[in-house]
């Protein structure tokens, strides 16, 4: 369980195909705080840390995870190349403050940007409305690249979000253009209402 609260933007170093799955090497400030079996989110993709490496340097490091076929075409991870910045977060502990809202890791779409917009002061991304439109909620939360936001534009064919100074400059968002994709995991409240409305027909 996660809350959309990024911890750091790390570094992706190197990646390794092995079948269908992808390995994926990061160097993070977290590192050193890592261990082999712990849950960290990806740009909200909760993957499991396979292997620590500190090396001399025990500020830093690099870890290892393991993306499978079915995380690849559901996600962005699979676009990630060496150099690109990735949004990471551990997982919540008992007794943490929930600042964001409750975030599973579990992706559920892509989706496009479609325009970014400086708006002094602050940034709106506006994106292309999903299939499950019917999930999204005008002033609702929903978590894109592993950022808890707040819609606050919604429309048929787009939605779109404001972005504070803090979070452009502490996350991926600082660098996301149109035309690329972000990873959607929609309210996991409206996921259960939805799944209820269903099977009671």
């Amino acid at each position: 369980m996660f809350t959309g609260i990024v911890e750091e933007v790390a570094e992706v170093v190197e990646r390794h195909d092995s079948g269908t799955n992808r390995d994926l090497i990061i160097r993070a400030s977290m590192t050193p705080q890592l261990k082999v079996d712990q849950s960290v989110s990806h740009n909200g993709v909760c993957l499991t840390v396979v292997s620590v490496s500190t090396g001399l340097d025990v500020t830093t490091g690099t870890y290892r995870v393991t993306a499978v076929k079915e995380t690849l075409e559901r996600s962005n991870l699979g676009d990630l190349k060496p150099g690109d910045g990735v949004n990471l977060e551990r997982s919540l502990r008992i007794g943490d403050r929930l600042d964001g809202h409750m975030v599973q890791g579990h992706v559920d779409t892509v989706t496009e940007c479609l325009s970014v917009e400086d708006v002094g002061g602050s940034w709106r991304y506006t994106f292309s409305v999903p299939d499950q439109k019917h999930l999204l909620v005008h002033k609702g939360s929903i978590c894109l690249n592993g950022v808890s936001l707040t819609i606050a534009e919604l429309s048929a064919e787009h939605f779109a979000v404001a972005i504070i100074p803090y979070t452009h400059e502490h996350t991926t968002f600082r660098s996301l253009k149109a035309g690329q994709r972000v990873n959607v995991e929609f309210d996991v409240l409206g996921k259960y209402v939805e799944r209820m409305v269903t099977v009671r027909g």
